[in-house]
């Protein structure tokens, strides 16, 4: 193990032009802090701003900027960020990027290009992991429970047709209608009646062409983080008055928390099983979240795998490895070791 006085050169990327810019920046600060407090070199990088800008002090903190009030950067210094001082003297990249190609594998194919150690799960599992469809096809073949769903491109009167006989067909309603490749419950919907339907898709594919339709499971919202393959405690979600959505996951007193969660022994440990087998299912690595509904009838339903799940104050990975017994800077710490031990 490192010691105290092994420091590290850490990049740490953060905001990026997603739907989750926002809680990507207040995770990306979060990280600096925690590294910084243990003696390291942190320098902040956002691959969404001109790298003329982010030329000063590593100490310097990212603005707020909303992904909208950014302009496009050039074709040709789209990969500037790439070629910053910060990043090329780093040991590592930690990725604290949500969403969009920061999470999808894309971010994840450059910096291995580049010759960068980076925290998370490599390419393949990141693209997996983002394309809802396809993780809950190896869900079920790894033995995963998980919802029955459909994918839609969500428009037009055949297509509306196909969904309503599915629907009717198996997957009953209530439903939820969220897009294939975004996190965060960004373009979430919840579907009671037939009539409601075309609404909510309209909703969900400002966010995405792709949409899943899945069906709802009334019950319990639980989640295992998972670090370095182990499981660590569950955390139970208690949303105040609604749905574990995009302002309840990131705005502070709209959801309560049970950790470790109350379940029974043996609920514990199937859903801590079947987190490893997703986990295992999408080649995933370092640390991740995933996502559970506890039914009613006590039957786990897997929804999804985070490969970067949040790391702001409100974050679950963060709550579960301090059960666990492992503060949130020796957590980041961890994950950073994990990286450098790949580069070398």
């Amino acid at each position: 193990m490192m010691s105290r006085r092994e420091k590290m050169n850490i990049a740490v990327l953060m905001g990026g032009l997603s739907e989750e810019r926002e809680v990507s920046l207040v995770s990306g600060q979060g990280v600096l802090e925690a590294l910084r407090r243990r003696g390291h070199r942190v320098c902040p990088v956002d691959p969404a701003l001109p790298a003329a800008d982010q030329a000063d002090s590593c100490l310097a903190v990212i603005g707020d900027t909303p992904p909208e009030a950014i302009p496009a950067l050039p074709a040709d210094s789209v990969f500037e960020w790439l070629k910053l001082p910060r990043i090329l003297e780093a040991e590592l990249v930690f990725i604290g990027l949500h969403g969009g190609a920061g999470e999808d594998g894309t971010v994840q194919a450059l910096l291995e290009t580049a010759g960068k150690a980076y925290t998370g799960t490599g390419v393949l599992g990141s693209a997996l992991a983002m394309n809802k469809d396809r993780a809950k096809a190896l869900f079920s073949e790894a033995g995963v429970q998980t919802a029955p769903h459909l994918l839609t491109m969500g428009g037009g009167d055949v297509e509306l047709h196909r969904i309503m006989e599915t629907i009717e067909a198996g997957i009953g309603f209530p439903v939820v209608i969220k897009p294939n490749n975004q996190g965060s419950s960004v373009g979430f919907s919840f579907v009671e009646k037939p009539e409601d339907l075309v609404a909510a898709l309209d909703e969900s594919v400002q966010y995405g062409s792709e949409l899943l339709v899945e069906r709802y499971i009334p019950g319990r919202e639980v989640t295992a983080a998972v670090l370095e393959g182990e499981a660590l405690p569950l955390v139970e979600i208690i949303p105040e008055g609604g749905f574990y959505d995009y302002t309840r996951k990131y705005t502070k007193g709209t959801s309560g928390y049970e950790v470790p969660a109350r379940v029974d022994r043996p609920i514990e440990e199937r859903i801590k099983r079947e987190a490893l087998l997703a986990w295992n299912a999408l080649e995933c690595r370092d640390y991740a979240r995933v996502d559970f509904r506890l039914s009613e009838e006590g039957e786990p339903f897997c929804l999804e795998v985070n490969t970067l799940p949040g790391m702001t104050e409100l974050s679950l990975v963060p709550m579960a490895a301090a059960e666990a017994g492992l503060p949130f800077g020796e957590l980041v710490e961890r994950i950073c070791m994990m990286a450098r031990e790949r580069g070398r």
